[in-house]
């Protein structure tokens, strides 16, 4: 068997575990397949294993690849999941499907604006700064709720959840007090917006605890396509 398919197999087999041993059903955890720098061969082969969602952190090389792929494999969803900056808004709003790494209202009204007419409404996820590292990308958690109310106001945006990359840290202990606060977050505001139905954390290292703190979308890329090519 090709090895992208084993290793996917794998990750399934444990997300699986993961919601069995939390009690949740096992379709409630999505996966997303970190393609970067992978080419487009190694998206070929889990598509046709039965992957559809794939995270792209580079503007300009996702795009090649979603224009590649857009024939021989049309329903896949492409996620953005690396910084945005203010002047790739156009082609990320114009390509992609979601956006995880929201975190400046001036970004959300230029996706907006510049998302076409006929598309649907650009998937939004709002990046949380959940450790508090001074130098990490994210909204300090006390800032969401205003950011949320104000993404919501767009026209061509929908709010669909809360994306964070917790502390690198091998302190469990610290690792799921930070994502059961980014839980409590997330529960509080898909209470008050309906259409908030994504959680995404955890990756190949801690998909399992971010699967118990309450993960509905885990971003794994070298459990699947082994070790990031430069």
């Amino acid at each position: 068997m090709n090895t992208i398919l084993q290793q996917l197999q794998q990750v399934h087999d444990r997300i699986a575990a993961a919601t069995a041993a939390c009690q949740r059903d096992a379709h409630s955890v999505h996966l997303l397949a970190v393609s970067k720098t992978k080419p487009i061969a190694d998206i070929e082969t889990a598509y046709h294993a039965g992957q559809r969602q794939f995270g792209e952190n580079y503007v300009q090389e996702a795009i090649d690849k979603i224009q590649a792929l857009s024939a021989p494999c049309p329903d896949i969803t492409w996620h953005l999941i690396g910084p945005l900056q203010s002047n790739k808004t156009k082609p990320v709003a114009e390509h992609f499907d979601w956006v995880q790494t929201v975190e400046r209202l001036k970004i959300a009204e230029r996706l907006s604006a510049q998302r076409p007419a006929p598309l649907a409404a650009l998937n939004i996820c709002l990046q949380v700064n959940i450790s508090r590292e001074p130098n990490k990308s994210g909204v300090l958690p006390e800032e969401i709720p205003a950011l949320a109310a104000a993404v919501t106001e767009l026209p061509q945006l929908c709010l669909r959840g809360l994306m964070a990359i917790p502390e690198a840290t091998d302190d469990h202990d610290k690792l799921t007090t930070q994502l059961l606060e980014l839980q409590q977050l997330f529960d509080r505001m898909a209470q008050i917006y309906p259409a908030m139905d994504t959680l995404s954390v955890g990756m190949s290292n801690d998909l399992e605890v971010a699967v118990a703190c309450g993960s509905t979308l885990v971003r794994v890329g070298t459990a699947i396509f082994g070790s990031r090519n430069a």
